[in-house]
């Protein structure tokens, strides 16, 4: 429960007589359940009658009445009357009678009793109208979609604003050009996926507002740009000293996104991590890509592979050569199981080929007039065609306006609407997919090697942003743990928060490699090696690779995130991977490695320290559990400065005996 209310009255017979009975007392909560956020208002009245009660279901097509139902079904909501579970458990199970509803009716049980309840989530409302000033109890009128309007609440102790302002915290209210007493509700969905084509053509307060209400769609621009732009805009609205002072930005981006608390160190129930010696960073090294024949000597006759952790430790220590990718990528992304025969992934392929191209029908099969009568499906074919529109042409596979490869982008994007048709298509979504495809150079596979990569990634692009803000908060805790004094710095300017990694989380550093680059990045990650949330260190690696020069400078506010921002296409990938690797192990050698790390990370207790069987590399840094992930690979040939080393050879003998 997020916000509680009492106090708030139903006027069941408002403006018709005085009688005490027309006003129903009741409680109204605002309450956070899963995914959802659910606004409920009950009477105070503990005996109602939950056998009719006026409800908005989730489907929001209309108020809804209860039909009288048999005593069994509601003896659920009898033994816990004031059990919100109860309550939301019966909307899903009573039948339902339609019922027009305005506000001011009544809704009246045999017995002569007004005694109304009702919940909704807030995905269906469509806009709030608010009291006139100075008119009596401040009252709220919550309108779902398809103009159905719930009873008005008066707030007879006050404290409307105070729900406006929780409810803000998980949707965007703007007032009606037409009446400022209504407030509007923007569709998180359609923020989150518009285009920012223009997004910079704007007055600086018009971008400043959209970074507010949509960091997704700003921070897939260009940084500098938005603040240049937010910088200008709060000396503009500070004509005296021209300047605001830097905390309000970051107070102005943290509220970017509602619930992201970074310093939870300060919060009660979490584990403060204080100043740990981690030790010296051990050097680490990175082999040549795996090649054909590696891949075929790990093959029995029909098809499966041989040794899956080998295989995948080669892959995170090298990669692939691109011949190989096609296959490979199938079983990184799950497509393809890692024990099946060549005649199993044949069968498979033929089933997947079949359901493929009937969903492709789906969409192709309607027509112009029925897609006028379906916002959604219209709205995402719009917002692929312009982000295919915008894919990056620097690989041939995309160049020319009519590339076979962009109109094969589209489709699957479409596809995977009708796959998926309540995520539906949100921006960034082919930033992920070009890749993929690129490489698998198959419609079919690529969907769904696409999908397999969506079920990893889908909390990005969910309307809540709990993903974001899960990986940003853990991001925040492992950088502390790694150097508490860079953290320190980035807090002093106002950059604590670390809404500059946002894109890179977002699309998995998509825009901040070459394309190539990325096939390699990706192919790494989707080995889930060294430990989990890998992608994390990754983020930790660059900033840590950074921090001398934004230390140095003395970088504000301002030009962290430039800087930042310009890194893109200057990071070499190899040496990324190389410090990220080092910055695991390292971590998993600890000995007194924080419980909230170790579950960022996936270790166990038994991997934290180090044991009997622990090997030493050639620095002298202690292996802990994971050590088979080093072993029985080939000898360095990418030093961790990103040079190769020329005098080492490789040794297949040796190097490729599967531990």
């Amino acid at each position: 429960v997020v916000y509680e209310q009492e106090g708030v009255f139903i006027h069941s017979s408002c403006g018709k007589n005085d009688d005490q009975d027309s006003l129903i007392p009741g409680v109204l909560r605002v309450i956070e359940k899963e995914n959802e956020v659910i606004v409920d208002w009950k009477p105070v009245d503990d005996t109602l009658d939950t056998s009719n009660i006026l409800c908005a279901g989730k489907d929001s097509s209309s108020v809804v009445e209860w039909t009288q139902t048999p005593k069994e079904k509601c003896s659920r909501g009898a033994d816990r009357p004031t059990s919100y579970e109860a309550e939301w458990d019966m909307v899903t199970t009573v039948s339902f009678k339609k019922k027009p509803h305005s506000n001011g009716d009544a809704a009246t049980h045999a017995n002569g009793e007004s005694k109304w309840s009702f919940l909704f989530s807030l995905t269906d409302l469509k806009s709030i109208k608010q009291n006139k000033e100075g008119m009596g109890w401040s009252y709220l009128v919550f309108c779902l979609k398809d103009d159905v309007k719930l009873p008005a609440l008066h707030f007879h102790r006050g404290n409307s604003k105070l729900l406006i302002k929780c409810l803000e915290k998980h949707v965007v209210l703007n007032e009606s050009p037409q009446d400022k007493r209504i407030l509007l509700v923007n569709s998180q969905n359609k923020s989150l996926s518009q285009s920012f084509e223009n997004l910079f053509d704007e007055p600086s307060y018009g971008l400043l507002q959209k970074l507010k209400k949509d960091p997704y769609t700003v921070t897939m621009g260009r940084f500098s740009k938005v603040t240049n732009y937010i910088f200008d805009s709060f000396r503009l609205s500070d004509p005296s000293t021209q300047r605001r002072p830097p905390s309000e930005m970051a107070d102005f981006l943290n509220d970017a996104i509602p619930g992201l608390k970074i310093n939870q160190q300060e919060e009660p129930g979490f584990e403060v991590i204080t100043r740990i010696d981690l030790g010296k960073q051990p050097e680490v090294s990175r082999r040549e890509p795996v090649s054909a024949e590696e891949w075929a000597k790990n093959m029995d006759s029909e098809g499966r592979i041989l040794n899956v952790d080998y295989i995948k430790r080669l892959i995170f220590k090298g990669g692939l050569c691109h011949t190989l990718r096609k296959e490979a990528w199938k079983y990184l992304l799950g497509y393809f199981p890692w024990n099946s025969t060549k005649e199993e992934r044949a069968n498979l392929q033929k089933r997947k080929t079949d359901e493929y191209f009937r969903m492709k029908l789906q969409w192709k099969s309607v027509s112009e007039e029925q897609e006028k009568r379906n916002s959604r499906l219209r709205d995402y074919r719009s917002l692929i065609e312009k982000d295919v529109n915008r894919t990056d042409r620097t690989n041939k596979f995309y160049e020319g306006e009519d590339n076979p490869g962009l109109i094969l982008l589209h489709d699957i994007l479409m596809t995977y609407c009708m796959y998926d048709f309540d995520l539906g298509y949100v921006q960034g979504m082919s930033d992920l997919l070009s890749p993929v495809l690129y490489v698998m150079e198959n419609e079919v596979d690529a969907f769904w090697c696409f999908v397999s990569y969506m079920d990893q990634m889908h909390q990005n692009f969910e309307e809540q942003m709990q993903g974001m803000k899960t990986q940003l908060i853990q991001l925040s805790t492992l950088l502390r743990l790694l150097d508490s004094g860079f953290c320190s710095y980035l807090e002093s300017q106002d950059s604590g928060y670390l809404y500059f990694c946002f894109r890179w989380l977002l699309i998995r550093f998509k825009r901040e490699f070459s394309f190539q680059d990325i096939l390699r990045l990706w192919e790494v990650m989707w080995t889930e090696l060294p430990c989990q949330n890998f992608h994390l260190l990754l983020c930790c690696a660059i900033l840590e690779s950074e921090k001398q020069q934004i230390m140095d400078k003395h970088y504000g506010f301002n030009e962290i995130l430039k800087h930042i921002n310009e890194l893109s296409m200057k990071i070499d990938v190899e040496y990324i991977l190389c410090k990220a690797e080092a910055i695991s192990m390292q971590m998993m050698n600890c000995k007194e490695l924080p419980q909230a790390v170790s579950e960022i990370l996936g270790i166990e207790s038994s991997s934290v320290t180090p044991d009997s069987d622990t090997g030493e590399d050639e620095s002298g840094a202690v292996l802990s559990c994971p050590t088979s992930l080093y072993q029985s690979i080939s000898p360095p040939v990418i030093a961790a400065n990103g040079t190769r080393d020329s005098t080492q050879q490789m040794s297949d003998t040796q190097s490729l005996t599967p531990a």
